[in-house]
């Protein structure tokens, strides 16, 4: 199975997208498909063993609309290029088609002054007001400036469905076709009904006015993945050959020794191989602080260097780039739907041909009842125009895109819109301690042996056990490494190494079987750990984390580490602790330790010594969640973590958020990343989903309360009350007015800032 993102043109309404969404379906071999017509994404999961990119591409043109593919951040400027002509291209053509409506439409009510109010203007020739005067300007306005409804009704309609552009395309027409029946046959002489042509032509401005404003407010949501894409250098400076050379950055290869001078952008991911320097990564990260680096440190591609040169060595290029990967990540956020966004889309499916029907009920019941063609001509037409399904479509879409861009740009990626929906919803929330609320860089502080110092003991130990550790990427064993060489310790090489989740790793050594792990594993191993036990419990009263280290299956030592605070750990729990959420610390280091750290950030309930299969355990009990009996009152549940060990528990958990600063695994399995590995980014993330859903409910408040009191005005219920109809022309204004309107409000979510407290 493979995941496929197409970018879609050609989409005028949400029932546009349910029409591609089935015929994407349609294709033998696609899994599932999700289109979202804010973002104009289609979001498709296929075996490729059945179908592939061009056979789906092939059930979007015969739907009747165009599509290309995204990958990288680097094929997507060139997309993004193409994609911003074609939307320049549309403006265009939508404002030559706005300027030739309005000044039509303008010409005709002046003709149809006398038969409106029974005026007429001074300095207005009389053939001005002739019927067949208005024929002639409104007919360029019909199927010229209209030609667009027409065709888009046409390729809904030879696929079994109808969109908006089919109500549209309704209403002109009715308006259209009966002013010109009546101009023919009743232009001649005696009492002459009512014409509509002013009522087309504003109808068909008003709507085209309304996509010319929808076009620029979406080239506006659209602003969070430019921004990024733009980030990234042109070009950047290689060692080759013992020259330097400036090359495209397409052309850098892993393994390049790539320049940095003072100033400049960091073209690539790689690794300071020399020089020391400060480093601005607020624009990936969202790190306010610029961030020291120096020899062996990692830097992200697209960050600003400071006042030092640095050479480093090219690690990620291409599609493997943080930036490339924080772009990707968000086109798939913002191609996602929430769960409102389906219900929507399930009433979007049936809202076009419901209208229709209303609107023939309107017609027959005013045509029964007064027997007047004209009043139950233009109650018909006015249901057709003013009922509008696009503003329910963008409702929930346009927000997403605003907020996971606001996201990005906060050093928050949210994969997926239900992460960012349920994120407001978070009741628990479980920090693992290592690496998420401590800095996940300890280093050891002491050092204790059965035999002490004496003959050399200690150094042979830790040779033996720092040999074994250095094949692990733990963050306490690259602190024994560490330490190691301070004590110029060389490594030894290592046979039949393997490492534990949540026990500790083994190898073999100088033909001796070196161990070093938990007090609880070496006890199931049967190993006696009564020795030293009263320097272990001194340690980690202390808050150290203490490791044992056996020599073929007897103790011989242990090392206690110490790892210090975030900054931002205390304040985070404590503003969490104000929100109303219940926090837990979930961590497989010992009970001292747990209990020291979460004192001191004032977290109350603690698991400790848990491992990667128990914390699975811990985060179900916490949900409330029972193995096939549904719970109504289980909890919304989120986990934050960065170790491998913690991607189960992320997995689990309802809302997984890992810390940027982790590993690969922790990310994949998350909903939330938080790139810059601070706290204060999970207070972001609830505050964001909060504003978030907010405005999401405030557009579906507008698109369906619009609708709900709009169409029946339109079908003439005030009309026996007060002699009062909805004019077309108001019913037009009225339904461009609203889609702009949504993405309006959408749009205030740019100006979104986090704070430090809720």
């Amino acid at each position: 199975m493979d995941t496929l993102t197409l970018k879609l043109r050609g989409m005028s309404c949400a029932a546009c997208a349910c029409g591609v969404e089935e015929a994407i379906r349609s294709v033998s071999g696609v899994i599932s498909c999700n289109v979202n017509f804010g973002a104009e994404l289609a979001t498709i999961q296929y075996d490729q063993k059945r179908t592939d990119l061009e056979k789906i591409q092939a059930a979007v043109d015969t739907a009747g609309y165009s599509s290309y593919s995204q990958s990288d951040a680097e094929m997507h400027k060139v997309e993004d290029r193409a994609d911003k002509v074609a939307r320049l291209a549309k403006s265009r053509d939508l404002t030559r088609k706005v300027v030739l409506g309005s000044t039509f439409s303008t010409l005709i009510v002046v003709g149809s002054l006398p038969a409106m109010t029974g005026l007429s203007l001074p300095l207005i020739p009389s053939w001005f007001y002739n019927p067949w005067v208005q024929l002639v300007l409104a007919t360029p306005v019909q199927f010229w400036c209209g030609v667009s409804f027409y065709q888009n009704s046409w390729k809904a309609f030879k696929c079994h469905t109808a969109t908006m552009d089919t109500l549209v395309a309704l209403g002109i027409s009715a308006a259209y076709f009966y002013s010109l029946f009546v101009t023919v046959f009743f232009s001649s002489g005696g009492l002459m009904p009512d014409l509509y042509y002013e009522a087309a032509t504003i109808v068909i401005t008003l709507i085209l006015l309304g996509r010319l404003l929808e076009n620029h407010a979406k080239s506006q949501t659209k602003e969070a993945i430019t921004k990024l894409i733009s980030l990234q250098p042109k070009n950047a400076r290689v060692i080759r050959n013992g020259k330097k050379t400036s090359i495209p950055i397409q052309e850098v290869q892993i393994g390049d020794i790539v320049l940095v001078r003072p100033g400049e952008k960091i073209p690539v991911d790689g690794e300071v191989i020399d020089g020391s320097s400060t480093v601005d990564e607020a624009m990936v990260t969202g790190e306010s602080q610029p961030v020291f680096k120096q020899s062996g440190d990692e830097v992200i591609g697209a960050t600003i260097n400071g006042t030092g040169a640095l050479k480093f060595r090219a690690i990620r290029i291409g599609r493997d780039t943080v930036l490339s990967q924080i772009v990707k990540l968000v086109q798939q956020a913002q191609g996602s739907k929430t769960s409102i966004q389906r219900l929507a889309d399930q009433v979007t499916g049936w809202f076009v041909p419901v209208v229709i029907a209303i609107a023939i009920a309107t017609f027959v019941i005013w045509f029964n009842v007064t027997g007047n063609l004209s009043l139950a001509t233009i109650t018909a037409v006015e249901v057709l125009i003013i009922a509008c399904p696009c503003a329910l479509g963008l409702a929930t879409p346009m927000s997403v895109m605003v907020g996971t861009g606001k996201g990005a740009e906060n050093g928050i990626l949210i994969k997926g819109a239900q992460s960012l929906e349920l994120a407001h919803k978070i009741q628990t929330i479980v920090l693992d301690k290592t690496g998420t609320l401590t800095e996940g860089k300890p280093t050891v502080t002491n050092f204790v042996t059965v035999n002490g110092t004496k003959d050399g003991n200690e150094l042979k130990l830790l040779q033996l056990a720092t040999s074994v550790e250095k094949n692990s990427e733990h963050p306490l064993a690259i602190a024994m490494v560490k330490y190691a060489q301070s004590q110029n310790v060389s490594l030894l090489e290592v046979r039949n190494f393997q490492a534990l989740a949540g026990r500790g790793v083994e190898g073999v050594v100088l033909d001796c079987l070196v161990q070093i792990g938990t007090q609880r594993w070496f006890q199931e191993l049967g190993i006696k750990t009564r020795v030293l036990t009263e320097s272990k419990a001194a340690l980690e009263a202390a808050g150290k984390t203490v490791v044992w280290i056996a020599v073929d299956g007897e103790i011989q030592g242990l090392m206690a580490m110490s790892d210090s605070l975030k900054p931002s750990s205390a304040a985070a729990v404590s503003t969490l602790s104000r929100l109303g959420l219940e926090v837990v610390m979930l961590t497989g280091d010992n009970h001292s330790s747990a209990q020291a750290i979460a004192q001191k950030v004032g977290i109350k309930k603690v698991f400790a010594e848990v491992r990667p299969e128990e914390k699975v355990a811990i985060i179900k009990s916490l949900q409330g969640k029972i193995e096939k009996i549904p719970n109504p009152k289980s909890k919304i549940v989120a986990m934050v973590g960065d170790g491998i060990n913690d991607a189960p528990a992320l997995a689990q958990a309802d809302v997984g958020m890992a810390i940027g600063t982790g590993t690969d695994v922790a990310i994949a399995a998350s909903d939330i990343t938080l790139i810059s590995g601070d706290l204060q980014g999970i207070i972001t993330a609830i505050q964001l989903s909060r504003a978030t859903i907010r405005n999401i409910r405030q557009n579906l408040f507008f698109a369906l309360i619009y609708n709900l009191t709009g169409i029946p005005i339109a079908a003439g219920v005030l009309f026996p009350f007060y002699g009062w109809l909805l004019n077309p022309i108001i019913a037009g204004a009225a339904m461009a007015f609203s889609s702009v309107s949504v993405v309006t409000n959408a749009l205030r979510l740019r100006s979104f800032q986090p704070k430090a407290s809720l």
